[in-house]
């Protein structure tokens, strides 16, 4: 049959509509893996999953990573299983301004999954199982839109480009110990290919995140200058589609293109559960790096993080309340983020942590994704 859709944002993004995903024939899936490559998010409501029937749709798209070990792994959950909840094993709620919730407030900035691996994740299916009345949305924002908004010039010069993915590095700009040295083993630094081609249909984006923090044979300041002016062109405000969870949501979305990042809510008041299975990638996307180098978070960098932190405050103070019936999620609150040990009035922001100031360039037209 065909795929019943309808868009969730003008330049990508579908609902499919009338699928239940645990009784999805070859042929329809078929459409839905085309609908993947074309939309790059999808959407899929009213689905009441347990682990066990994420985990087998999404293993349809290719095998599944397991989680990396953090100081949030709980060990109940299964380990093809992201439990991102903000509460713990006994089901209760984490106390405000534990550790746990300054470790999450990291997703609140603009990352694309498991790029700090050495093959990064293919796509990320999240699943909506308690969400609270208020706040939390999540938001996706398109790389391959941005890159088609590049001037030729620019797109030029990332070509062939090759960045730095850290998770330490991304960790330690919201604390510096959430990430103890037995974890962060699992993920040293990684390169990464600063523009992708999705075989399926040759379409290109560039690939950054917050992760992203050298690029090969460019000086680290000017590297991470760039990084943040792509991360900015790609998320204006009119690019971006922000969702409103409900209970049994189940969103979809290509990591080889797609930014995201969770909102704030109150975490201390409302329960927030959602399960996340990551399909892994087919291969590296550069060659290997052995003496790949991250210098440290200067004070503008930390900045950077801060001004990112508090804006999304900022934001969901400005957020009027909804009813239940669109009930949303995200990653965890920053709130903690905010009682850092470093000075809590907020710094002027250093060049770094603004739009830099670079000579106009001429905008191609934008694609039909």
């Amino acid at each position: 049959m065909a795929l019943n859709t309808r868009p969730l944002h003008p330049l990508f993004g579908a609902e499919i509509l009338g699928v239940d995903v645990t009784r999805v024939d070859d042929a329809t899936f078929a459409e839905i893996v085309a609908a993947f490559n074309e939309h790059s998010v999808l959407l899929f409501r009213g689905q009441s999953l347990t682990d066990e029937q994420q985990i087998a749709f999404s293993e349809r798209f290719g095998p599944l990573e397991v989680t990396i070990r953090s100081i949030n792994s709980q060990p109940r959950t299964l380990p093809q299983i992201a439990d991102l909840a903000n509460v713990d094993a006994e089901g209760q709620i984490i106390p405000k301004g534990d550790r746990r919730n300054l470790f999450n407030a990291g997703n609140q900035m603009w990352h694309t999954d498991s790029s700090f691996k050495r093959v990064p994740a293919l796509a990320s299916l999240l699943s909506g199982r308690e969400v609270p009345p208020q706040g939390g949305e999540t938001q996706w924002a398109s790389m391959r839109v941005a890159w088609a908004r590049l001037s030729p010039e620019l797109q030029a010069q990332l070509e062939g480009k090759v960045a730095i993915h850290s998770f330490a590095y991304s960790r330690g700009l919201v604390g510096g110990d959430l990430l103890p040295p037995e974890h962060a083993a699992q993920v040293p630094p990684v390169p990464q290919a600063m523009v992708r081609v999705n075989p399926a249909n040759g379409r290109k984006g560039y690939y950054v995140a917050s992760h992203a923090c050298e690029i090969v044979g460019m000086p680290t300041a000017e590297a991470r200058l760039l990084i943040r002016e792509l991360l900015e062109r790609a998320t204006r405000p009119d690019l971006v589609y922000t969702h409103r969870w409900r209970v049994g949501d189940l969103v979809m979305w290509d990591n080889r293109c797609m930014l995201h990042r969770g909102r704030p809510w109150d975490e201390s008041r409302y329960r927030r559960v959602m399960h996340r299975t990551t399909v892994a990638g087919e291969g590296p996307t550069a060659p290997h790096l052995p003496d790949a180098v991250v210098c440290p978070a200067s004070e503008d960098d930390l900045a950077w993080c801060r001004a990112q932190l508090e804006m999304a405050i900022g934001e969901e103070a400005l957020e009027p309340s909804r009813p239940a019936s669109e009930s949303p999620e995200g990653a965890q609150s920053p709130a903690a983020a905010a009682r850092s040990p470093r000075p809590s009035r907020r710094p002027p922001a250093p060049q770094s942590a603004r739009r830099p100031a670079r000579p106009a360039r001429r905008r191609a037209s934008p694609p039909s994704a």
